[in-house]
């Protein structure tokens, strides 16, 4: 094929540029990387625009009235991204375990689509992040049939076939990094692993491929998206040469930009003026409004889902081992002046209750909670006594807090930030580690009576 000699080519002429300038080719891999993270995430449905996308990426700016879940798709992916530039660096091998990993990072945290039953009836399925789908993710096609993708249970025996598939051209010297990234690319979406991010998580794999041979990363740019779709359906009837061509053409494209920034040259693209424009206009618009998410509902419940019940879940896990030590434990979920005590439902399940609580009111709370209250010690000799331990959450307009009964600070994000898990999970060692000091306490006082 012509185009596997020119990008080879223009590889050579690229590898005699070598190495380039530190300072410049950081300045060139940003460029692709913010075209990379943009174009890949637009091409899925994200509406962020060239401009937020920078302003995010390079200054924590957000964008006024953009989903949270495209914000952090978009950071996801960035991290996903330089994730990979380090692995390359590091010559780490191409491993299903390493998939699933850049899986996590794109998606970061489960959440639920809309998705349409068998019977038509519209519902919502759980998105999991780092392991293969458990249900069909066929498709339908515009003309009514269904494109049918690996089934789950077909899906970890062909993944395996692919990583072996991919070893052993890997390891064959006539196999040029194009046709091995193209057809890689093309294999993995024909099996669709995951309930979602199948597309990014395609092209950040091929990069790799590309990037491991010393070649640039290839940008499918959002315009093209027709025909990008166009060839990988062309390969879906046999023909997988169209999509080689395709993808080569877009990896010259590249090489093209490498080799000029080497050089020195101006690496502008007839676009990026308008880029530069729409970024200006969102520094603007933040320096002006100092802009954080506002308090909706949508930002309620993401946070909701996100950090609030995955804290809470740990620390019922962690309250339910000192049940042992009191004759009665109650549990209540707070929301404002509402206390929903736990009775037939299961404190797991009042996280769910309270979920729909919230979703269905007219108002947004401003307190969420959760108490576990421990009455009458249960010690031989002790002097009976009740204990309680509770995290809460106040939800402000721009931000919310986490609240420990007994951790020293509180802690305070933005909407548009997750608590990390190694912040709740130092909340909840701070709540177990009173709860233990003060029976501790109480048994040293019994003992010194006793002496």
């Amino acid at each position: 094929m012509e185009i596997l000699k020119r990008v080879t080519e223009l590889k050579a002429e690229l590898d005699s540029l070598r190495p380039l300038n530190r300072d410049r080719e950081t300045y060139i891999m940003q460029k692709l990387r913010l075209d990379w993270n943009y174009h890949s995430n637009h091409l899925e449905g994200n509406s962020l625009t060239f401009g937020e996308t920078k302003a995010l990426i390079l200054f924590g700016i957000t964008a006024a009235g953009k989903p949270l879940k495209d914000h952090f798709e978009m950071t996801g992916h960035d991290e996903a991204v330089k994730w990979v530039e380090d692995v390359v660096k590091e010559g780490r091998p191409l491993t299903e375990k390493f998939i699933r990993e850049l899986h996590k990072l794109i998606l970061k945290e489960p959440y639920e689509s809309p998705t349409i039953t068998p019977d038509g009836i519209p519902a919502k399925r759980k998105i999991q992040v780092g392991v293969y789908k458990t249900s069909p993710n066929h498709v339908l096609t515009p003309t009514g049939e269904i494109f049918r993708f690996a089934t789950p249970e077909e899906t970890p025996a062909m993944m395996h076939d692919l990583i072996e598939w991919y070893r052993q051209k890997e390891g064959d010297p006539q196999s040029h990094p194009l046709l091995l990234a193209a057809e890689f690319h093309y294999k993995f979406i024909r099996i669709h692993p995951f309930d979602d991010g199948n597309g990014r998580t395609a092209r950040i794999l091929m990069n790799f491929i590309l990037m491991k041979h010393g070649y640039p990363p290839v940008i499918i740019r959002t315009e093209d998206k027709a025909n990008y779709i166009a060839a990988l359906q062309q390969s879906d009837a046999g023909i997988i040469a169209p999509f080689i061509e395709y993808i080569g053409q877009n990896l010259a494209h590249s090489l093209s930009i490498m080799i000029r920034g080497a050089k020195g040259e101006n690496i502008d693209e007839p676009d990026d003026v308008d880029k530069e424009i729409a970024l200006i206009e969102q520094k603007l618009k933040n320096t002006v409004s100092q802009h954080s998410f506002e308090k909706t509902k949508d930002a309620v419940l993401y946070i909701y889902d996100r950090v609030i019940i995955e804290l809470l879940k740990e620390f019922i896990s962690e309250c339910n081992k000192f049940e042992k030590f009191y004759l009665e434990t109650k549990a209540s979920f707070l929301i404002d002046n509402l206390s929903f005590p736990e009775k037939n439902a299961s404190k797991i399940e009042l996280l769910s209750y309270a979920r729909s609580k919230i979703y269905h009111s007219k108002t947004l709370p401003k307190i969420i909670g959760f108490f576990y209250k421990f009455n009458s010690f249960n010690g031989n000799g002790i002097k009976d006594f009740d204990y309680s331990m509770s995290i809460k959450f106040s939800l402000e307009k721009s931000f919310y807090t986490l609240k420990p009964m007994h951790g020293k600070k509180e802690i305070r994000k933005k909407y548009n930030k997750l608590l990390r898990k190694e912040e709740f999970q130092e909340v909840i060692r701070a709540e177990t580690k009173a709860h233990t000091d003060y029976i501790n306490q109480q048994i040293e006082k019994a003992q010194q009576k006793i002496e």
